[in-house]
């Protein structure tokens, strides 16, 4: 059944589906080509016919990764046309229900709201909520910062971030047509997506657009800063082959793809300079470039920022595992500390702060931990640790802890394996193969219900799940994801402490 929308620029039509109604393809700005070829995302002018919204538009420009291949083995289907968004919802009506926006991970440079897996329709059904997901320009067209060679690009190393600000600015706008509430505003999102919405919370332009953030495996370290993510221009700019910043803004998308892989694989081999200002050393994403970003956003949040947000975030406690499989084994001392050497400026003391309490660990499992303590769980950990200050009773931390059966148990309870529990989405194609066959659905209903729960009232407790106090620096509490699922004071301290002077 096809049903019609009203939007603040045109027209759209959607289809009914099990009860809920799909509105996909929306553009929410501009196409940004041409004259907005690596500039801010612009107001789009919008049509007098009804629009068709029954089908995803294309991606942002992207070689694909590992995630995206397993839900959709055709290669992606991208163009530098690619800001939309895409809606579920109950009814059209002026219920003003919760509304869940969706911003995807993939590492600044791949990835869709539109992969199956991040489907909102259980959420639509069990929770009477609108779900929207979005696009956002990746990697060098939505990340390589320019400004310092032209002020006309002063945006560009964050247009990325500015593209999800002006979908949460249509949200606003226009959400209130499809049901939703424009005051009830939850972001959530996972890897790149949750270092997006850590990144917001201290973004000045971002502010207002949501009421509730639940950053999933991300927090508010990853940004980089104008000199550092400079030297990565430099090095993209040597790789097209000179010829400064006509370079870049004459390059056709193929060519600013091969320029990422190489420049990628630059930093990830120790080729090109470190990222300090980054916690996760990726060439691409936030930069705090004194226009969009001001400042570091946890300084931000800090400060107060986003003194009025609830915020529900934590990690997987296996995260380094998913990307381990490709990684090489660590196999003795001296290669410990030297990829550690990469990473940290005293790597030999964080080996012993580790090896004090995880004495049994191998070499390869105290690298995997460690890792997963640099990238995903300190920095959740130093967000919370803020945000509580300004949010005492309404800041929460989780710890997903369900260990995948896939790969022979290798992948434990590794990075993106929390998502389908989350969106209830166990029965999607391909999920097995990072879950493994017969994932708990007892622990996607105890997640699902707290994403609920958490959207509508700002507290994820609910009935399923054991008593969840928010998160202060004395208790620290945490709720585990697994099974069963219980809450711990504190884990891994330890370890936590181990980054007290690094991180």
């Amino acid at each position: 059944m096809t049903v019609i929308a009203e939007t603040t620029v045109g027209k759209i039509a959607g289809r009914e589906k099990h009860d809920v109604l799909h509105f996909a393809g929306v553009p929410f700005a501009a196409p940004p080509v041409g004259e907005g070829r690596f500039k801010a995302p612009q107001p789009h002018v919008g049509w007098d016919d009804v629009r068709d919204a029954t089908d995803f538009g294309k991606v942002a420009v992207q070689v694909g990764d590992s995630l995206g291949a397993v839900v959709a083995p055709s290669a992606p289907d991208w163009s530098e046309d690619c800001l939309f968004l895409n809606i579920q919802t109950p009814a059209l009506d002026d219920h003003l229900r919760p509304v869940m926006v969706w911003i995807h991970g993939g590492a600044f440079v791949n990835g869709t709201g539109a992969i199956p897996w991040y489907d909102g329709a259980n959420f639509v059904r069990h929770g009477d909520v609108v779900v929207v997901s979005i696009n956002y320009r990746l990697g060098a067209l939505g990340w390589l910062h320019l400004g310092h060679l032209d002020p006309a690009y002063m945006t560009s190393g964050n247009n990325g971030l500015l593209d999800q600000i002006a979908a949460l600015r249509w949200v606003r706008d226009n959400i209130a047509g499809f049901g939703g509430d424009p005051d009830n505003v939850t972001v959530f999102g996972e890897s790149a997506g949750g270092m997006s919405i850590g990144t917001l919370l201290g973004t000045p332009s971002a502010a207002g657009l949501f009421a509730k953030a639940i950053p999933q495996s991300g927090a508010a370290h990853n940004v980089t800063s104008a000199d550092d993510a400079a030297a990565v221009t430099e090095a993209f700019i040597t790789e097209l082959g000179g010829g400064g910043l006509d370079a870049v803004l004459g390059a056709p998308p193929e060519r600013l793809l091969e320029a990422q892989q190489t420049v990628s694989l630059a930093m990830t081999t120790g080729k090109l300079k470190k990222r300090a200002s980054s916690a996760s050393g990726l060439p691409f994403g936030p930069v705090i470039d004194g226009a969009v970003l001001p400042r570091h956003p946890y300084e931000a949040i800090r400060d107060g920022s986003a003194a009025s947000v609830p915020v529900l975030l934590g990690t997987t406690r296996d995260e380094w595992n998913l990307f381990g499989l490709t990684a090489g084994i660590v196999e003795n001392a001296d290669a410990l500390i030297g990829r550690l050497g990469r990473i940290v400026e005293q790597p030999e003391a964080l080996a012993v702060a580790y090896r004090q309490v995880r004495a049994e660990d191998g070499y390869n499992e105290l690298f995997s931990a460690i890792m997963t303590d640099r990238i995903f769980r300190i920095p959740a950990i130093r967000l919370a640790e803020a945000q509580a200050v300004h949010q005492p009773g309404h800041t929460f931390m989780y710890l997903f802890e369900y260990a995948s059966t896939a790969f022979g148990g290798r992948l434990g309870a590794c990075h993106a394996l929390e998502i389908p529990f989350v969106f209830d989405n166990l029965d999607k194609r391909g999920i097995e193969l990072l879950t493994g066959s017969e994932p708990p659905q007892p622990v996607a209903d105890a997640m699902h219900a707290a994403w609920i729960a958490f959207a509508r009232s700002g507290s994820p407790a609910h009935d399923g799940l054991p008593s969840w106090p928010a998160y202060d620096l004395d208790e620290r509490a945490t709720m585990h994801f697994g099974t069963p699922c219980h809450l711990e004071r504190d884990p891994a301290a330890g370890e936590r402490l181990a980054w007290a002077e690094v991180l």
